[in-house]
């Protein structure tokens, strides 16, 4: 058997990456002190748990792919990383895969990593745990080719003893992992969109575009992974007003392409 290409053996570091980020997010939660700090406004958060996983993902993907360039949305001191943060395994299954042949030739120095550590930050903070996501997009020549979510509190209201969380990923070309399709209802018109960054012109498009029901998410990748389950069956449409929003949510992952 031939060995991983580059970009297989990429995304089965970032699904354990981000798997140990959805641990950090808990453990954050668990302690019941978030550390919340505002960045441009009481809707732009950022806390303890933001600062701990971009460490985490950011050091341990550098450390096994050292020429990568990885972007992480917090603006943070480069500090040491604390060793426990660092996680070096990956995922077997992924790595069974075949690579598309169009990206078996890549090179490390030619990859753009974008981490979202804890998209849904606000949520987060509302304790409306069903909205965060931890989000690890990867591009390729400036379009984004493949990626990860993780719902670190996927299936948390169902039990004590439930398994808590889920990673979905994909590649393009290859497909979409980790999650259940569902048939979105014939002939609907629904629109996703954002919930805590909701505005007159957000509220405007949504009327001119007399959707049959409005689903109202935090998180980018919240709203990706509704459009994925969903099979696009029907009209997703993420509306929302931003002048700078953060690059790499339009880089995260490339499930909806791989789809197909």
């Amino acid at each position: 058997m031939a060995s991983p290409t580059l970009l297989m053996r990429v995304v089965a570091s970032a699904y354990s990456v981000a798997e140990k980020a959805a641990t950090i997010v808990r453990n954050v939660m668990a302690t019941g002190d978030l550390g919340i700090v505002e960045k441009s406004g009481a809707n732009d958060l950022q806390t303890k748990a933001d600062r701990l996983v971009q460490k985490s993902i950011c050091a341990s993907l550098a450390r096994k792919f050292p020429k990568v360039t990885i972007i992480g949305e917090e603006e943070l001191p480069p500090d040491e990383v604390d060793e426990e943060l660092i996680e070096d395994g990956h995922c077997e299954e992924i790595l069974k895969k075949t690579c598309p042949a169009q990206y078996t030739g890549i090179k490390e120095e030619e990859l753009v990593i974008w981490v979202d550590p804890l998209d849904g930050t606000k949520e987060y903070t509302e304790g409306l745990l069903d909205h965060v996501t931890v989000l690890i997009g990867i591009a390729y020549g400036g379009k984004a080719i493949a990626g990860v979510i993780n719902q670190p509190y996927y299936n948390y209201e169902a039990g004590a003893n439930a398994a808590l969380g889920r990673t979905i990923w994909g590649v393009l070309g290859l497909g979409a992992f980790g999650f259940q399709l569902t048939e979105a209802p014939a002939g609907k018109h629904i629109i996703v969109t954002t919930r805590s960054h909701s505005s007159a012109l957000v509220n405007d498009c949504i009327s001119a575009m007399n959707p049959d029901s409005v689903i109202r998410v935090g998180g980018a990748g919240n709203k990706k992974k509704e459009s994925y389950e969903r099979k696009l069956l029907f009209t997703c449409m993420t509306v929302q007003e931003s002048s700078s929003p953060f690059p790499g949510m339009t880089c995260l992952p490339s499930t909806q392409s791989a789809m197909g």
